[in-house]
């Protein structure tokens, strides 16, 4: 059977962070290491503390464990569907600055939500 990589070692809960994105939860190494999977191009965590601090968070509340995004109603509903396979927040606390919402509208023509439970698909 081979060694999963998705998962949370024992002794590392207090170094999880979720991406104010997407909402995906990963430890901070996995972060600095690989970047988000899912907003990687826009948000150029990989290799930057400050990206990292500027774009996830320590805060967030729930999490989903999602296998198949693309077939899960929850993913849907949670706006996680066309993401990858992944552990994922309800909630996510902070703000994005500024300059990274910019490029994501702007360059990237994606429309930011907060997952903070702030903003909904209707604002």
């Amino acid at each position: 059977m081979a060694e999963s990589t998705s998962f949370v070692p024992t002794g590392q809960h207090r170094n999880l962070r979720a991406c104010m994105v997407c909402a995906i939860v990963r430890t901070t190494s996995e972060f600095i290491k690989h970047g988000c999977p899912n907003c990687e191009e826009f948000l150029h965590i990989a290799g930057s503390p400050d990206q990292l601090a500027d774009c996830t968070s320590q805060v967030f509340e729930g999490l989903i464990a999602l296998a198949d995004p693309s077939k899960s109603w929850v993913a849907k509903w949670q706006r996680l569907d066309g993401y990858v396979k992944g552990v994922y927040a309800t909630k996510v606390s902070g703000t994005l600055p500024d300059e990274v919402v910019a490029v994501m509208e702007d360059e990237m023509r994606i429309r930011y939500l907060p997952r903070d439970g702030t903003a909904t698909e209707a604002d």
